[in-house]
């Protein structure tokens, strides 16, 4: 009888650790705060942030991320440049190292060059973020957000918990 419960509180135990495992790795709520990111996600959406991801890799292009501003607010953007590439909005269009950004749904469109106006070359752990609604981001465009240092990113966005009607996977492009 002694054993069957001890069996039992260890496996309760092991499931309660892979729980809490799995919880902090992959489950971290965010929620979106503005307009930035339309219309992949809307203003009071939460999704989840994979926060493990990043430990055996690094951001890519594309990725959906969350990064911890200088003020410690966490926001939601697109990482368009990568360490080593230089990025450049000329005419209204991103360009990565001399070539024009060839993206889907109006992603290589920039209205307000900002800091990129001219060539803005990334250092070793930098990116460069931008929200899919150019017009309504503050993002590495502006000084108070600047280039993104990798230890600034928390993780990858990969669902959305909320709204229920809305609930799914977020891919990158």
């Amino acid at each position: 009888m002694i054993r069957r419960v001890f069996g039992w509180i260890v496996d309760i135990a092991v499931a309660l650790a892979f729980a809490w495992f799995c919880l902090h790795s992959f489950g971290t709520q965010v929620q979106m705060v503005g307009q930035s990111m339309m219309p992949l996600l809307q203003s009071g959406d939460v999704v989840l942030v994979d926060r493990l991801c990043y430990d055996f890799g690094k951001p890519d292009r594309m990725d959906i991320v969350v990064f911890l501003r200088d003020d410690n607010r966490a926001n939601i953007k697109r990482v368009i440049g990568i360490p080593g590439d230089v990025v450049q909005i000329t005419n209204g269009f991103l360009y990565l190292n001399g070539e024009r950004l060839a993206a889907e749904e109006g992603l290589d469109q920039v209205a307000l060059a900002g800091l990129a106006e001219h060539p803005v070359e990334l250092g070793e752990g930098e990116y460069f973020l931008l929200g899919d609604n150019r017009d309504s981001s503050e993002d590495s465009r502006f000084a108070n957000v600047g280039n993104v240092r990798e230890e600034q990113i928390l993780g990858k966005v990969w669902m959305r918990i909320f709204p229920l009607l809305d609930m799914g996977l977020i891919r990158s492009r």
